[in-house]
């Protein structure tokens, strides 16, 4: 906590270094050190009136939602790349070809692991996984990064 100057206390803003993430009918899938993609756009459609020369009409559009980059140090969990295995592939014809998609949900957490805020996606899958690069020179940590389309998501 900080001091305001007045003698009142406010709360810190959350480290945002831990954050889970879970999926519905898989549970939590893991903590992560970085999530990207929390993000979304309106697009803006142009109306261009007869007459009126001073300006063009401005309207919203379509929501744009980019996939959501997950990325954390490699661990000796296989949940991310089952979960991509399962929506891909082999996995995927397994099912008869038919898309999984699933609701879930990240949580940026507190020092003391407790939640801070979160944010629940709809109609998801895993799009790409990445594993580490591998170089005998580099002292950099493994990482491993899951990418995930969506319809949008909201705060919980």
């Amino acid at each position: 906590m900080a001091s305001n100057g007045n003698g009142s206390r406010t709360m810190d803003a959350p480290f945002t270094g831990q954050f889970v993430f879970s999926v519905d009918g898989i549970g939590e899938i893991g903590a992560f050190t970085e999530v990207g993609g929390l993000t979304v756009e309106v697009e803006i459609e142009e109306l261009n009136e007869g007459g009126q020369n001073h300006f063009a009409h401005r309207l919203p559009g379509r929501m744009k939602w980019p996939n959501i980059v997950l990325k954390r140090g490699i661990t000796d969990a296989d949940n991310l790349f089952e979960w991509f295995w399962k929506t891909s592939g082999e996995g995927f014809q397994g099912q008869g070809s038919k898309l999984e998609r699933t609701h879930g949900e990240i949580a940026v957490l507190d020092a003391a692991r407790q939640r801070v805020r979160s944010w629940k996606f709809e109609e998801a899958f895993p799009v790409k996984w990445s594993g580490p690069r591998f170089a005998a020179s580099s002292r950099e940590v493994a990482v491993e990064e899951l990418e995930i389309a969506h319809h949008g998501f909201r705060p919980s």
